[in-house]
């Protein structure tokens, strides 16, 4: 008997944001000169009870020199520095509300020692007209003196808005009066509700997988930090293309990321060939990509797996983005690296780990899915809910919410999966361990696999279909007899069906060879040594791969599931 039981994590409440009635965090105010950082940071600390520091006042203060006289006597690579080591030395104290010079923002290791503190920052975005205004009569700073600040400012509005697009909030400032604009900031940091944010865990390589609403249309302040350059190409598919580009578009504008191609291919399983992969990567090297360009996959799981392949062959390796638009992908597909195409001898056989830098996971795409298509998605949660075991038991009292359309259920479910995976993907990233580790995943996939290759990829079957009747199917082990239908297997199914999936091969609507299903899955890729491997569950948490199924005992199966010979 060959098995490896699984240790998988138990699921953790999201960690919330910064509102009403949480712990106070210090809040960075950016923007341009005449932003009114100063102006507004001092209102907004009186609103929330906080001490305002002028970053620019306290630099000058410990110098003993005005910052004209810093830059013109040790130059500006000094004063950032001076500058990045006061504004970390200012977070790490009691919450404040901090107002930055308008370069601050410009150093990158600024921007990350403002993440790494936790303080919330907030770009106060103002148009030309109104900093022009704002500024008159501020001739005497060096950067405005004999010249035109509405040539100035737009200089350095080129220059630093995509900067400032990082921040975590942002505000259209206007003509209004301060106070007005105090009052919009504090609403909106009130408000604001950042992603989940998980964290994959790989020897030098890990990432994040962020959870929440809005992400596409702040993607570029969110990707911007892990790419090598602001320059991306994008693959999607035409039916996604029509509904989320744009948003990501803007998204990606904001922070100034050049978008050197945009591929859709057409929607569905039938785009993971090499066909249609010789096509996306003859467009990217047409649209002149380099090892600093990187490829942002807008879609489902198929997209995923298309982009992520051409990504790890394309001038031999590009740096990679996941922006799963499908429950199925924002659950499963999109974390752990795994790419690939299918051949007509089965799915997914030929591919490679390439892992995204970042996985951006927008619960508000889930509304434009058709419901067949979020149904299909649910599978995996059931999945990995029957892997990790009281996840199980949230699917079964909350999947329906999720199918219904509920946010906070649908963030649940895909943080909760995407927790599981995660610790899975750290523990065996590429699928070596010999027994259990990643192949755990696999659950409900071998006869899964074979239904969808048997399909021929035509539509007829989604993967989650396949899956939810993969679940719903388990195989008796050296002859043994299958649990009771009014045991696990049969809570499994008739969850399944609840939630308006498959679970049985009779719920089909067409009908299969059981010798035609197992010459697939003697093609599968967790096949050793020629014998069928299956992952088998005891109970919800307890999971082991087995390979000491029978042949004979799952064409009985397959039979008396209706398969002909």
């Amino acid at each position: 008997m060959t098995e490896s039981p699984a240790i998988l994590p138990s699921p953790l409440p999201a960690r919330a944001g910064p509102g009403p009635g949480r712990e106070a965090r210090s809040i960075v105010l950016v923007g341009l000169p005449g932003a009114g950082k100063s102006a507004i940071g001092r209102r907004l600390a009186v609103r929330l009870g906080l001490p305002f520091v002028d970053a620019d006042a306290e630099i000058e203060a410990a110098a003993g020199q005005s910052i004209a006289e810093i830059f013109a006597r040790y130059g500006e690579p000094h004063f950032r520095d001076g500058e990045r080591r006061v504004i970390a030395r200012l977070l790490a104290g009691p919450p404040l509300v901090l107002a930055t010079g308008g370069g601050a923002f410009d150093d990158p290791r600024t921007r990350e020692a403002v993440r790494a503190s936790g303080a919330v920052s907030v770009w106060l975005k103002c148009r030309l007209p109104t900093l022009v205004r704002r500024v008159a009569g501020r001739e005497h700073r060096p950067m405005f003196v004999g010249r035109d600040p509405a040539e100035v400012l737009a200089a350095l509005m080129e220059r630093r808005h995509p900067f400032y697009a990082e921040a975590d909030i942002v505000v259209n400032c206007t003509d209004e009066s301060p106070d007005a604009t105090t009052r919009r900031v504090a609403e909106a940091i009130a408000a604001h509700r950042p992603p989940a944010r998980l964290r994959v865990c790989l020897d030098g390589r890990g990432y994040d997988i962020l959870v929440g609403e809005g992400l596409l249309a702040r993607a570029g302040g969110r990707i911007a930090p892990v790419l090598p350059a602001r320059r991306v190409a994008v693959v999607t598919d035409t039916a996604v293309a029509a509904l989320h580009l744009p948003a990501l578009r803007e998204g990606l504008a904001e922070a100034g990321i050049a978008v050197a191609a945009e591929i859709a291919v057409p929607p569905g399983e039938a785009s993971k060939d090499f066909a249609r992969l010789q096509s996306v990567l003859e467009r990217l090297l047409a649209a002149g990509v380099d090892r600093r360009t990187a490829v942002v996959a807008l879609g489902g799981g198929v997209v995923g797996d298309l982009a992520g392949f051409a990504a790890a062959v394309a001038l031999r390796g590009l740096p990679f983005v996941q922006v799963p638009t499908t429950l199925l992908a924002q659950v499963d597909s999109s974390v752990g690296g795994k790419t690939g195409v299918n051949l007509a001898a089965g799915k997914n056989l030929v591919g490679a780990f390439h892992q995204p830098r970042i996985v951006l996971a927008d619960i508000g795409t889930l509304a434009t899915l058709p419901p067949r298509e979020l149904r299909a998605g649910y599978a995996e949660v059931a999945k990995h809910g029957l892997l990790q075991g009281p996840l199980w038991e949230w699917c079964e009292a909350h999947g329906a919410a999720v199918i219904a359309g509920d946010r906070a259920a649908q963030a649940h479910a895909v943080l909760e999966s995407c927790r599981l995976k995660a610790a899975v993907v750290a523990a065996d990233e590429r699928e070596e361990s010999a027994e259990g580790g990643r192949a755990l995943l696999n659950l409900g996939h071998t006869f899964g696999h074979a239904l969808e290759a048997e399909c021929g990829y035509d539509g007829t079957l989604l993967h989650g279909e396949a899956v939810a009747v993969g679940l719903g199917r388990a195989p008796p082990r050296g002859g043994r007899r299958r649990p009771s239908a009014r045991g696990r297997p049969g809570r499994v199914i008739e969850h399944l069906r609840a939630c308006g999936l498959p679970a049985r091969l009779a719920d089909l609507p067409r009908r299969f060879s059981a010798a035609a299903l197992l010459a697939r899955m003697a093609k599968d890729k967790k096949v050793r040594d020629g014998r069928l491997r299956f992952v088998l569950l005891r109970r919800p948490g307890d999971a082991f791969t087995a390979a000491d199924v029978p042949r004979e005992a799952v064409e009985a199966l397959l039979r008396e599931e209706g398969c002909a010979a």
